[in-house]
């Protein structure tokens, strides 16, 4: 039986800045491998329809908290998840809500790209075919169309549509992944590294692309690469050993940073 994700539960305050209303909101969040604590204490808003970065060292929980804000953490053995992560309002992780609901409207586009062994056009149109979000052909097309425009694509396949995915380049494997993650009608947009594996020219072209869908989504990445973090955070949090250490307005991380470990960080020094 579907289940309705807007299940309600008590609102937690802002902590937000005042000029960035909250999306995701995030209460007393710990995450365990085993017995290994990955995840403590975590407290964090996310502001709607900014970029937010998360960055840090190597090992210190980025992509674990990245992975708790659509559910994809508990796929992984072993892992135990306490606390709450609020979308509008309302705990993703409440007990009657719809897991893969919530993996539709919070998509991730991982680091390594992902295209499924079928045609370009096939894995566009596969989401929402399985979501019943189509009625006929004509629709589907001009979806596919309009998905891979938006995260520019169109002109490199319009007349390849029906060529296997793993034909393009990995580049162009990702931006595919983009596109078949925002046929679903995503609220929000999880990335994990996503422009480690790609080389320059096709790395600027993602880091474009979700520049402009910023005006539409609430973003989220993961990244390793300081110059990048500059580039494209509005909000910045800067995670150490599970924990948060500070986060806030990106001009403010970066300009004036209130925690020595920020500090050493941007420093290199860490």
């Amino acid at each position: 039986m579907d289940r309705d994700l807007n299940v309600p539960t008590l609102k937690a305050r802002s902590t937000a800045p005042l000029n960035m209303e909250p999306h995701i909101q995030v209460r007393n969040l710990n995450a365990f491998y085993g017995k290994v604590q990955a995840l403590k204490n975590v407290n964090i808003d996310i502001p709607r329809k900014q970029v937010t970065i998360i960055m840090g060292p190597s090992g210190c929980g980025k992509s674990t908290f990245l992975k708790t804000l659509n559910r994809f953490l508990e796929l992984t053995d072993g892992t135990k998840i306490s606390g709450e992560v609020l979308v509008d309002g309302y705990d993703i992780y409440a007990r009657e809500v719809d897991e893969t609901e919530v993996r539709k409207r919070v998509g991730l586009l991982a680091q390594q790209p992902s295209p499924l062994p079928m045609s370009i056009y096939e894995n566009v149109v596969y989401g929402m075919h399985i979501h019943g979000m189509k009625k006929n052909r004509k629709e589907y097309k001009a979806a596919v169309q309009h998905y891979l425009e938006i995260a520019g694509l169109w002109e490199e396949v319009k007349k390849r549509l029906h060529d296997p995915a793993t034909s393009l380049s990995i580049g162009q494997q990702q931006r595919l992944c983009l596109a078949r993650g925002l046929a679903v009608e995503p609220e929000i947009i999880l990335g994990d590294e996503p422009t480690s594996a790609l080389d320059p020219i096709s790395s600027q072209n993602i880091e474009s692309r979700l520049l402009d869908l910023k005006k539409d989504y609430t973003t989220v990445i993961v990244t390793h690469t300081l110059r990048q973090a500059k580039r494209l955070a509005d909000f910045v949090i800067y995670m150490y050993l599970g924990e948060v250490v500070e986060a806030g307005p990106a001009r403010d991380v970066f300009n004036n940073p209130q925690h020595e470990r920020t500090k050493a960080y941007l420093e290199g020094q860490i």
